[in-house]
């Protein structure tokens, strides 16, 4: 029986496994948090990578180490309806109501808008259209995963990539020293770039994702449980290393980036102005090519992991085709609704599932130290969502009215809970839940 993957293949599945990962948000929100944190650009990126590499890492991890076959059976651990509850939603957000949507739309905006005269709402759905098209291609076609993403448009998006940032590296715009930070990157740069990295919504898709993995190890002919394990984190680590390296190079090139263009609206703008100051319009092409693929190939995996997740999950309704169909069209439609509308709905979401899946990642990992008990999940759990719900019954109510009495007191009890002026108020509420849960077990 093989015991482990030849070289060969684990490079091929861990590019597969970057390429899954590394989508619009991946190339613009690292730019952005750059042109903010200026000479804070190093604490800054430690900071996002902890969320944006490190717990997609855990993430995968935690999968293997549970022997879960998919999130519903890792989520599970804390119960039945919670594990319904918690896999529909996450895989909605980063799926068809956010994630997939937010891909095409960013492609748009940061590869074609800038070529164009206006931004054309007919040139959106002709580009989104075509888009989802190609994406729905691919997802009809699970079993060829491996091939599409990780022997075809994951080394063509590095190429393109790679031109970009050697080009920055070699002629830099400017010294990141002399950069002041802004904003809260002044006082909070590790923390702030740690709540940045929600944006990418990595951590989320780790528990899609990481399945997609763990099968294409078990097709290479990988069947014991230790043994896929094994393969899972050297793929995984090989894959984060390089995500790692290339958010360093994409935040100090949003650093550099401020001595000639100034601040931008958002990284989208300030990687078009880039490209544009080392090759021209050309440089806006390479850019587009650059954005369109790397949005492509996230596209197909979150299709096909949804898809997969929703026909075992709800057999009834269809086949894995129907869903992905349906996930398509939903993406397509939602998409054309705009960037900056997807952007402002679905932070609430992010704020609220982030804190469940740290929480459910790390029971995982250190489930075997006490007997992975139930009551320690349901506990642990339930502690984190009374804070993390708060916030985001503060954000909807946020949404329609930010008056009156029933708004003014859950922002006072929110700011009152230790650690809420970094975002981590729900640690402290975690911890409780555990140790309560561990105090039950033994009694």
């Amino acid at each position: 029986m093989k015991t482990r993957l030849s070289i060969k293949e684990t490079i091929i599945v861990a590019s597969m496994l970057f390429g899954l990962f590394f989508g619009a948000g991946n190339l613009i929100f690292p730019v952005s948090m750059g042109q903010q944190a200026g000479s804070m650009s190093i604490l800054a990126t430690i900071g996002f990578c902890v969320t944006g590499v490190g717990l997609p890492l855990l993430g995968i991890v935690a999968l293997a180490k549970t022997n879960s076959k998919d999130v519903f059976s890792m989520s599970s651990l804390v119960g039945s309806k919670f594990a319904y509850f918690f896999t529909v939603l996450l895989y909605l957000c980063i799926g068809p109501l956010f994630a997939i949507p937010r891909a095409a739309t960013v492609s748009f905006q940061v590869g074609i808008v800038p070529l164009l005269k206006e931004n054309i709402q007919w040139v959106l759905v002709l580009f989104s259209f075509l888009f989802f098209v190609a994406v729905l291609y691919f997802s009809l076609r699970p079993s060829k995963i491996l091939t599409w993403v990780g022997k075809l448009l994951n080394p063509l998006f590095l190429s393109f990539l790679s031109i970009l940032m050697l080009a920055a590296l070699l002629f830099p715009m400017g010294k990141t020293a002399s950069v002041l930070p802004s904003g809260k990157y002044v006082h909070q740069a590790f923390f702030t770039g740690f709540l940045e990295g929600y944006n990418t919504m990595d951590a989320l898709a780790s528990l899609a994702f990481g399945i997609i993995l763990i099968d294409v190890i078990r097709n290479l002919g990988i069947k014991k449980g230790d043994d896929i394990e094994k393969a899972t984190v050297k793929s995984g680590f090989i894959s984060s290393f390089f995500m790692f390296l290339i958010y360093f190079i994409l935040t100090l090139m949003g650093a550099q980036s401020v001595n000639q263009i100034g601040i931008s609206s958002d990284g989208g703008i300030a990687l078009f102005a880039i490209a544009k100051n080392y090759f021209g319009l050309a440089g806006g092409i390479l850019l587009g090519c650059i954005i369109t693929i790397a949005c492509l190939k996230t596209s197909i995996g979150l299709v096909t992991s949804i898809s997969e997740t929703f026909t075992k999950l709800f057999p009834k309704f269809g086949s894995y085709r129907k869903w992905a169909f349906i996930f398509s069209i939903v993406s397509f439609v939602i998409a054309n609704a705009g960037l900056n509308v997807i952007m402002k709905v679905s932070v609430p979401f992010l704020m609220f599932l982030y804190p469940l899946t740290i929480v459910l990642i790390l029971l995982g990992l250190m489930g075997k130290y006490f007997g992975y008990r139930k009551r320690v999940f349901e506990m642990t759990m339930f502690f984190t969502i009374l804070v993390s719900g708060l916030d985001l019954v503060i954000a909807v109510l946020g949404f329609f009215t930010q008056s009156g009495v029933v708004y003014s007191t859950l922002i006072a009890i929110s700011h009152a809970l230790p650690f809420s002026d970094i975002g981590m108020s729900w640690i402290v509420f975690a911890m409780t839940g555990f140790i309560i849960g561990l105090v039950w077990k033994k009694a």
